[in-house]
């Protein structure tokens, strides 16, 4: 099967996005993204490809989750070593949306943004105040080599939102349970492929006085992700695509259902660590990675460095993918998992120094910046050739490469295209989830909650509305 691709496709004849459902006071960029090539002041040349001027400075806002944000500092000196002159200053934070939005609102947003976390500014409500990457693309990255050329394929498209390129995703992310390989070899027990699979491990696990699964009450739709991950393994793509273009009746597919029903299942025989709604997202991964009471956990392939505080000894964190219902009747083969760019970067078309910002940027592209983000942060960027065969000495790095690598041509990557995080579904389905896993939701209440955000933004005219091709 061809690995299918995100891709923003812009509708037929559609108007300009209209600001103001999501940011409310916030009116758009004068800009509207269409600033010309460079813009900084300083000389145009092949090793200044935006004219970043001598003497200014580079204000970027990094969002401060699993990755942290040193490694922005560190392209910032390897920036420093082309551009002694330009100070580069970087700010961390957590609420990205509180404090960026009266930044836009004002027009005075930082040159460089790292639009993540569970409080990103909904994208929508930004989208025209964004300058674009285009000229990056085309620019040489520190070792002479042109950016497009350097990265994997298929980012541009994920960054790309009704034709215009406004995001750089940097990292390279897989989504897969993780699990202790040395808990699992001491107790001889196997990962489960299917739902019926881990059912029975479940067991096993409460034998032991253990629990199958955890959450936290920020990271609840973690789950949501399995569950889709699970319906597309078992059904094909086109059952999120329809949900991401919001299509009446589209959580009602009889597929994800049977996924919803087993997960459902594995809710009421108890096999999470009760509570996860009210315990904060760390403290609960920290009961599976340093505690070892719960065996699995569904996450992103940061979860190495954002644990890494708080690890048992010799737990050698390992790679596993989605489950399936029934891995003889699945569209795709149970190596299947979903990856792709994400940690996605925009560029504020009002900023001070955009010149300055895309001049980051470059840095961060450089070979030097994403090997030493790949070791000191256990996760590939989107720059290729980065990762040596073992890993940095890690089992997870080096076991989700591995999935990556067998997943090959039935990789699919609908979560990096960012469609609910486009509608700003994110804090409702916070609540959906939390309550469905707490025992507190039928499957029939989940998909209606679900069904009815999907209604609320096919309905909103204030936002224009992306066609996703999966």
């Amino acid at each position: 099967m061809k690995k299918p691709t995100i891709r923003a496709i812009a509708s037929a004849g559609a108007a300009a996005l209209v600001m103001g459902a999501l940011l409310s006071c916030a009116a758009p960029s004068s800009n509207s993204g269409d600033e010309p090539t460079g813009g900084g002041g300083g000389e145009v040349t092949a090793d200044n490809p935006f004219g970043l001027a001598a003497g200014t400075s580079i204000d970027a806002v990094v969002f401060d989750g699993g990755y942290h944000t040193d490694y922005v500092d560190f392209a910032g000196e390897v920036l420093k070593a082309k551009f002694p002159d330009v100070t580069v200053k970087v700010t961390a934070t957590s609420e990205i949306n509180a404090e960026m939005q009266p930044r836009f609102v004002g027009g005075n947003p930082p040159d460089l943004l790292d639009n993540q976390g569970a409080q990103q500014i909904p994208l929508a409500s930004v989208i025209e105040s964004l300058a674009t990457w285009d000229d990056l693309w085309e620019a040489e990255n520190y070792e002479g080599v042109k950016i497009s050329d350097a990265v994997y394929p298929g980012i541009r498209e994920t960054g790309t939102y009704n034709g215009r390129f406004v995001q750089v995703p940097y990292v390279m992310t897989a989504w897969a349970f993780y699990y202790s390989q040395s808990l699992f070899d001491e107790n001889s027990w196997t990962p489960p492929k299917t739902w019926d699979e881990a059912l029975t491990l479940c067991e096993s696990a409460k034998a032991k006085d253990l629990k199958l699964f955890v959450w936290g009450k920020e990271a609840a739709s973690y789950w949501k992700y399995l569950a889709l991950d699970s319906a597309v393994k078992q059904g094909g793509v086109e059952i999120v695509e329809r949900i991401a273009n919001l299509e009446p009746g589209a959580w009602d597919d009889p597929t994800l259902r049977s996924v919803l029903d087993k997960f459902k299942q594995v809710i009421d025989n108890q096999c999470f660590i009760p509570g996860g709604s009210g315990q904060q997202f760390t403290q609960a991964q920290a009961q599976w990675s340093n505690d070892k009471s719960a065996l699995l956990y569904y996450t992103g392939s940061w979860i190495e460095n954002e644990m890494a505080q708080a690890t048992a000894d010799n737990f050698q964190m390992t790679a596993w993918p989605p489950l399936v219902v029934d891995e003889a009747t699945a569209a795709l083969p149970f190596a299947a998992i979903d990856s792709g760019a994400d940690e996605k970067f925009v560029l504020p078309a009002d900023s001070a120094n955009i010149a300055g910002g895309k001049e980051l940027m470059r840095a961060m592209l450089s070979k030097e910046a994403a090997s030493n983000f790949a070791k000191t942060r256990l996760a590939p960027t989107i720059v290729k050739d980065t990762v040596p065969a073992d890993g940095f000495g890690s089992t997870a790095l080096a076991s989700t490469v591995k999935l990556i690598s067998e997943s090959g041509e039935s990789t699919f990557s609908w979560s990096f295209g960012g469609y609910d995080t486009y509608y700003a579904f994110g804090p409702d389905e916070l609540v959906i989830w939390n309550a469905f896993l707490d025992g507190q939701k039928t499957v029939d209440e989940l998909i209606a909650d679900e069904e009815a955000l999907g209604v609320r933004a096919a309905s909103d005219a204030n936002v224009e509305k992306v066609k996703y091709s999966f």
